[in-house]
């Protein structure tokens, strides 16, 4: 430890720290723009000039490293007459555009110049213009002389979303900051681009000119998409979502967000909105209320359960519904007297699952992917599927991490490999029973498997055997396939012998909670692929479309007598009879279980739209006109100490309950022969109903790569 003075303060920090660090320690703002705390240092803007004793001129707190017994002066005049003439040369060439500004409110320049700028400028001549670029749909950069080059944005890029998209061109009064030949941005992450720009040159494109910073209210919340469970704040006016920005939370998502966490919210308010509930009539819809919606579902369940028996009536719900709605779902279906529930949708396979309310899961925690040694990953496409994962995983490469993948495609994870496998999906058992074989040559004991010994098994069972922190990591196809059972297997002896962990990235963002509360079939009870395939009579469809989150697709719902739809949108209306409007995630309360067990609470932002009702609440009053027993929760509090008792918001789930063992098969029972059947897995921009119907997510590059793919494979 170093200990230096500061403003007369006696402070400790690392050696090798920088003084900008020791204000942060003492908690003494210095004024800045170019640092950030997530960034490699560039002092660029010069903002944070201090004092150093016997230095001959005034320093860059960022950039200069402290010293044993150093003496700062981060107020004196010398100081801030350093810091003054600074921020006057940096509004030289700025325009007087701040009441247009959407940045405005919370702008960082604007800020400081309050404190630091003067009255007036002494600089006659005309200012710079810098024309605007169009790099996509998600950034606006119509405003580029607002810009005062501080190159977060391109730092950003190299350094955390591993794609250097945007860069500085030219020097002195012609820099620019630009894409590459006109190219788009393209980054899954680049929304953070704009939360770290200092002034108004990066703005959010779609919520462009739509509301002052003043003017929203900005309310806590978490992201139901992947397994991240990132953390928000979203952005209100006139109970309408307006914008989300990143809540910091370092044990989960960092500062960061990915882009379908930020611009998703544009579905809330789209025109695809399901208002009222809706009854199939001679083959049209007709609005009607809840009351006789509900009577109707009712009805229909008792007749169904008569003529045909429990056993042919099933809910097949989302994993991206909320811990509160999984718990009632279950407990319906089971108080009919049928097992037949599952929210293992794009499942090929079923053998893979725990019994007892046990959940698959990450196998560590989530801040520790960002210190790996060592990781392998098995049946994953990493960047798109969990861009937050792959950043943290990004950063151990960075810091000399070697990162291994058995994969059926040649994509750009952004970041360096140490080496790859690619063989097709249907062989990966075997694929990874070669890195068994290789591990069992180097450390001397019987294999449990047959598998090809090669140089990049090799490479990987060497690596493996090496370094402290490992991780097998199986992605969502790996979850999803036709042997997830014996991948496990597999990976787990690789794990006993290289002492890694081995756990699973998990799809959605209540995959975990979904195990947890029992969303899968009990004994006797029909899997999401028996019940998709035209074994129900009576089918309840939670917050999900099969059509876009199946293996099996929706043609075999056809034949039920009765399907009834609970969603946020007009959905499934081709094989429907019943809509109700359930609420989405910034319209009820609810939690989600994240990757590593977290369970994280968030409440409504915004009143319900129209007639929507929070959906455990719909599921308790059907419950209620059953005459079920167990349904008379008035919260959804309530409803979650039923479902989780014990487990508070923010806390990790009892470590008894999380495991990834083996599902009775063992290495020495792996199937490997070849897979029948491929993987189902969904493109980024198709996870969820709320990201396909994001005008702005939904022209994206990946989101035309991933149409153009589909149009080709039909």
């Amino acid at each position: 430890m170093v200990e230096i003075e500061l403003d007369g303060q006696k402070v400790e920090v690392p050696a090798g720290s920088m003084v900008m660090h020791a204000a942060e320690k003492a908690g003494t703002y210095i004024p800045h723009f170019c640092y950030h705390k997530k960034l490699s240092i560039a002092a660029n803007c010069r903002m944070c000039l201090v004092d150093v004793e016997k230095a001959p001129k005034p320093m860059p707190a960022c950039a200069t490293p402290v010293t044993q017994g150093m003496i700062v002066r981060t107020k004196s005049d010398k100081a801030i007459k350093a810091q003054q003439s600074v921020m006057e040369f940096l509004l030289i060439n700025h325009p007087l555009d701040c009441p247009i500004c959407d940045q405005g409110g919370e702008c960082q320049l604007q800020d400081l110049a309050v404190g630091y700028g003067g009255g007036a400028s002494r600089y006659q001549e005309e200012k710079r213009v810098v024309f605007h670029k169009n790099v996509g749909p998600l950034i606006s950069m119509e405003e580029m002389s607002r810009c005062i080059h501080c190159t977060r944005c391109v730092r950003f890029g190299q350094e955390v979303a591993g794609v250097m998209e945007l860069g500085m061109s030219h020097r002195g009064e012609h820099a620019e900051i630009e894409s590459f030949v006109g190219a788009s941005v393209d980054s899954e992450l680049s929304g953070n681009m704009i939360d770290i720009c200092p002034v108004g040159a990066l703005t959010s494109k779609p919520f462009r000119y739509q509301a002052r910073t003043w003017e929203l209210s900005r309310r806590k919340s978490v992201s139901p998409h992947d397994s991240t469970g990132a953390n928000l704040i979203v952005q209100v006016k006139n109970h309408r979502v307006m914008r989300v920005v990143p809540l910091e939370n370092e044990a989960v998502n960092e500062c960061w967000i990915a882009d379908r966490d930020r611009f998703s919210y544009e579905a809330l308010n789209s025109d695809e909105r399901l208002t009222q509930p809706m009854l199939k009539q001679g083959g049209e819809w007709k609005t009607v209320d809840w009351q006789t919606a509900l009577e109707y579902v009712a009805n229909g369940l008792r007749q169904v359960k008569a003529e045909h028996g429990a056993r042919t009536i099933g809910l097949l719900a989302s994993p991206h519904s909320s811990v509160e709605e999984l718990f009632l779902a279950g407990a319906l279906v089971r108080s009919l007297g049928s097992e037949n529930i599952d929210s293992r949708l794009r499942h090929t396979a079923f053998d893979n699952a725990l019994s007892g309310g046990k959940a698959r899961w990450l196998g560590r925690s989530v801040a520790s992917l960002s210190t790996l040694q060592r990781v392998l990953v098995v049946g994953s496409s990493l960047r798109k599927d969990h861009p937050l994962f792959a950043q943290r995983i990004r950063q151990s490469v960075r810091h000399g991490g070697q990162l291994f993948r058995i994969t059926d495609r040649s994509e750009d994870w952004a970041m360096p490999l140490a080496g790859s496998v690619q063989a097709d999906a249907s062989v990966w058992v075997s694929a990874l029973a070669g890195v068994a074989a290789a591990v069992a040559a180097e450390t001397g004991v019987q294999t449990p498997v047959a598998g090809e010994v090669n140089d990049a098994n090799r490479a990987i069972a060497r690596a493996l055997l090496g370094g402290e922190h490992k991780a097998i990591l199986l992605g969502n196809a790996a979850a999803h396939h036709e042997k997830a059972s014996s991948l496990l297997s597999v990976a787990n002896w690789i794990g006993q012998q290289t002492g890694a962990t081995v756990g699973y990235l998990t799809e959605a963002a209540n995959t975990v909670g979904a195990q947890l509360v029992g969303a899968l079939p009990g004994p006797g009870g029909l899997t999401a692929s028996a019940m998709l395939g035209g074994a129900l009579k009576a089918a309840i469809l939670l917050n999900t479309e099969p059509a876009h989150d199946s293996a099996a697709g929706a043609s075999g719902l056809q034949g039920a007598g009765m399907v009834v739809t609970l969603s946020p949108f007009k959905a499934n209306m081709d094989i429907s009879d019943v809509l109700l409007p359930i609420a989405p995630f910034t319209e009820t309360s609810g939690s989600f279980v994240n990757a590593e067990g977290r369970l994280q609470g968030f409440h409504a932002v915004v009143r319900p739209l129209g007639e929507t009702r929070p959906g455990w609440k719909v599921l308790r009053v059907l419950g209620n006109l059953l005459g079920l027993p167990g349904f008379d929760a008035e919260s959804s509090q309530v409803v979650l100490s039923s479902a989780l008792p014990g487990v508070a918001s923010g806390e990790l789930v009892d470590a008894t309950r999380l495991s990834n063992a083996d599902a009775g098969v063992g290495p020495a029972g792996a199937d490997l022969t070849p897979a029948r059947v491929l993987p189902c897995v969904s493109a980024i921009y198709q996870l969820d109903g709320l990201v396909r119907r994001a005008p702005a997510l939904q022209q994206t590059r990946d989101a035309q790569v991933a149409l153009d793919s589909e149009g080709a494979n039909a």
